[in-house]
């Protein structure tokens, strides 16, 4: 069963902006606020590499790369996970990805090796393609 979905992505020029999103099923209905929630993202050819997590004392971390351009927030009572991303670069188009961890678990300290023994549930993906 799909779990986590996101939407927002396509195609734009460097230097604009794209919002993505992340919905939770019901099988977070009463536990939503209790995990870390995280963006992943990958190019072809390259590995999966960590983008944002959000943890449930309301802390976020961030890769080097993105760091000042995107912004990850949560909405606990809609059970969302949203990234803000401004000044895009041809150097974000990849796939991007949602994830959670699991149930009471901070973020690990290496959460951007994106680990499936930290982060449990997937979602399917959404294409962001970036123009020069």
């Amino acid at each position: 069963q799909v779990q986590l979905v996101e939407s927002g992505g396509g195609s734009v020029q460097a230097g604009e902006s794209l919002r993505l999103s992340c919905a939770a099923s019901a099988y977070y209905a009463y536990t939503y606020s209790t995990y870390c929630m995280g963006w992943f993202r990958q190019a072809p050819g390259k590995e999966r590499e960590g983008v944002a997590v959000s943890d449930y004392d309301g802390s976020t971390s961030y890769a080097d790369s993105v760091k000042g351009r995107f912004t990850i927030s949560r909405d606990n009572a809609k059970r969302t996970l949203d990234l803000q991303m401004n000044s895009l670069k041809p150097e974000d188009t990849a796939m991007y990805y949602c994830a959670a961890g699991r149930l009471g678990a901070h973020c690990s300290g290496s959460w951007h090796r994106g680990s499936r023994a930290d982060f449990i549930n997937w979602g399917q993906g959404t294409q962001v393609t970036v123009s020069s």
